[in-house]
């Protein structure tokens, strides 16, 4: 009985406490929370979605000082899980980058699933043609130098013009499938460290790519290598209403 109580003060508190950084609201009716109560068995097995997000969503935030929004967070989870129940995921390791905030925060997040500790918060860069401070576009096309959104699969690491980069697999068709094509890869770039944010207002933009600092991208890219999870969000309508791994 007090693990049913923890659960539903859990999903109530984070319910209220967070809004995406888009203003998605998100309010929790009494009736929506006697549903809530009613789905969380006495022995803590067979969880409902939202009352599973919700305990893990407790302990990330017990265990660290910064995690995604709560709404980001749950998308993030939903999509993981998906992944995972069809062997997708190798790795128990949830990467969240969320474009709905400015360049200059970081906001950037690697979830070890297992621990529940965030392993690096930081910052990362969008598309050139994705925006300025903040992200608003974004595209599938190839040459089009804008990031895409959705789930991603991390695959095997090269050399390239940027040093060490890392091949991320599209799962969404329609929205970044053709991130392999596009050469939509994470790598380090001297364009995403903090300083450059000090000298023009904001980090500076990719071809696409989530870039991170150089600083960190050998480390960032050797945890996260060889099937972990990559999820980009925006709260943008047509990726949000058509994702398959949201709304299946």
């Amino acid at each position: 009985m007090i693990y049913r109580l923890l659960t539903v003060f859990s999903v109530l508190t984070f319910s209220f406490a967070f809004t995406t950084t888009d203003d998605l609201k998100t309010k929790l009716t009494s009736s929506k929370t006697e549903a809530v109560f009613a789905s969380i068995p006495e022995n803590g097995k067979n969880l409902s979605f939202e009352a599973k997000v919700a305990n893990l969503y407790n302990e990330f935030s017990t265990n660290n000082i910064s995690i995604p929004t709560m709404p980001v967070f749950s998308k993030a989870i939903k999509g993981y899980d998906q992944l995972e129940e069809t062997g997708k995921v190798g790795k128990k390791i949830l990467t969240v980058i969320d474009f709905g905030l400015s360049s200059t925060k970081k906001r950037m997040w690697i979830m070890d699933m297992e621990t529940k500790k965030v392993l690096f918060n930081t910052y990362v860069s969008h598309g050139k043609n994705t925006g300025g401070e903040f992200a608003t576009k974004f595209s599938n096309t190839v040459n089009s130098l804008q990031s895409s959104l959705g789930f991603y699969v991390t695959a095997e690491t090269y050399y390239g013009r940027n040093g060490l980069s890392l091949f991320i697999d599209g799962m969404e068709k329609g929205f970044n499938s053709n991130a392999r094509k596009r050469y939509v890869v994470i790598h380090g770039a001297d364009y995403a460290e903090p300083n450059f944010i000090d000298k023009i207002g904001r980090l500076g933009r990719s071809y696409g790519c989530p870039a991170v600092p150089n600083t960190i991208a050998k480390e960032v890219i050797d945890t996260i290598k060889e099937e972990s999870v990559v999820y980009i969000h925006k709260n943008n309508k047509e990726y949000l209403e058509k994702s398959t791994l949201l709304n299946s």
